[in-house]
């Protein structure tokens, strides 16, 4: 029976979800449209500022899962950074340089890193590993849900009040985040079991490795290489898609790819439920592999037709592959460094290894759109998507099986239901 502490650090970790959506991925495309429509910069120079902002969020990736599992101030360290998100979304409107806009746009990217590792070990730490699958599916249902509720309200703000203000939106979302995640209870938070130690089984005392934790772990490299090989397959199908809108009708391109990703967004929220519900009973790679075989499907079926709505249509399958993916990420990343207590360190440098593949996705689109066509882009996209789903059918196992639970563990869930959400609560961020 769940008690007031739980049912509290429930609806909190809901709320973070929720309000650091639309923060994790930064201003994108919304950066763009106001640097071209207010400032009038060139695409080189925009596109410049992006990738610039892009390459520290991936080289930050994996010093960020590390910053997660040796710290016990995991909400301090997310008010932090939603500080400094925050603070980089309200000083926009008053700097003009190239500089300057690349400095905050780096340093809200860096910041925005520690989101998804903190909140990934501030989950197991408190559900325990038992738990942990049916919080992680309520989280990304949270967070694809978030992410709907911000592009509606950006497109509507933007259109009542300019592109300015989605800024103010987003600095308005990430301190909502501050006060969510303020009401988490910090003696809820195992921070031993929180970065992927056994509960009550003694553990040497050592720091988590860095990233060569992968060249150790085989299943879990030939797992990042898979992830790596999604991304690249998926990142740039959606542009691609906004693209041939545009060719199509310019002026039914803005609102139709909106429409896209609202409508994703919206199935991704059954699909992370889903998961959340069934991944511990049907196992992580039947989810997996339904997720994966999606991405090749998609990039067929864009070939076959040049209709507007068939094009929004196909792009509605993305809620169901990049929803399982979303959600099962950090399952099985659990899985395969279980007792090692390198969990957040591991998944922050399979982020580093997948957010590689999509910073090369559209550049690697361009070059054959360049050459031989979009149908051929997305046939290259599909053929690429078809080698992670054959890699991830064939090695790597089934994750769900490879710890069974030990009484030690059985120990510390049990109380986690019971003792650990009961405890007095804490209001300051520690």
């Amino acid at each position: 029976m769940n008690t007031s502490s739980d049912l509290r650090n429930n609806r909190s970790l809901d709320g973070l979800n929720f309000f650091l959506a639309d923060v994790r991925d930064g201003l994108g495309p919304y950066l763009a449209i106001y640097l071209l429509a207010v400032h009038k910069w060139d695409p080189a120079s925009i596109g410049l500022v992006m990738t610039l902002a892009g390459i520290a969020a991936l080289v930050t990736q994996t010093p960020a899962g590390a910053l997660i599992d040796r710290t016990r101030s995991k909400r301090l360290v997310v008010v932090i950074a939603a500080l400094l998100v925050t603070a980089g979304c309200l000083v926009l409107p008053f700097i003009h340089s190239f500089t300057w806009v690349t400095v905050t746009q780096s340093l809200s990217a860096i910041a925005g890193s520690v989101f998804a590792p903190a909140i990934a070990a501030i989950s197991l730490g408190i559900t325990g590993p038992k738990a942990f699958t049916r919080r992680t599916g309520r989280n990304e249902t949270w967070n694809h849900a978030g992410n709907a509720c911000a592009a509606l309200l950006a497109g509507g703000c933007s259109w009542l009040f300019g592109p300015i203000a989605v800024f103010y939106l987003m600095a308005f979302m990430a301190a909502a985040s501050i006060v969510a995640v303020s009401f988490v209870d910090g003696s809820a938070i195992d921070h031993e079991v929180a970065r992927g130690f056994d509960p009550g089984v003694q553990q040497a005392n050592e720091q988590p490795s860095g990233v060569a934790v992968l060249l150790h772990n085989r299943p879990l490299l030939v797992f990042a290489i898979c992830c790596g090989l999604f991304h690249l397959a998926n990142a740039a199908m959606l542009p691609l898609v906004s693209q041939k809108l545009s060719q199509i009708d310019i002026h039914l391109a803005t609102p139709l790819t909106s429409a896209c990703i609202v409508a994703a967004q919206l199935v991704m929220v059954p699909v992370a439920w889903l998961v959340g519900a069934k991944a511990d009973s049907w196992g992580r790679k039947p989810l997996l592999l339904a997720g994966f075989i999606i991405l090749p499907l998609r990039g067929v079926l864009y070939v076959l037709s040049d209709n507007p709505y068939w094009l929004v249509g196909v792009q509605l399958l993305d809620g169901i592959g990049a929803g399982a993916f979303g959600a099962l990420l950090p399952l099985v990343v659990k899985d395969l460094t279980q007792g090692t207590g390198r969990f957040n360190v591991s998944l922050g440098a399979i982020s580093t290894v997948f957010g590689l593949g999509a910073a090369l996705s559209n550049g690697l689109a361009g070059l054959v759109i360049r050459e031989a066509g979009y149908s051929a882009a997305f046939l290259t996209l599909a053929v690429i998507a078809a080698l992670a789903f054959v890699l991830l059918w064939l090695a790597v196992p089934e994750t769900l099986a490879l710890h069974a639970e030990t009484p030690e563990q059985q120990r510390h869930d049990e109380a986690g239901d019971t003792n650990a959400h009961g405890q007095a609560e804490q209001g300051p961020v520690t």
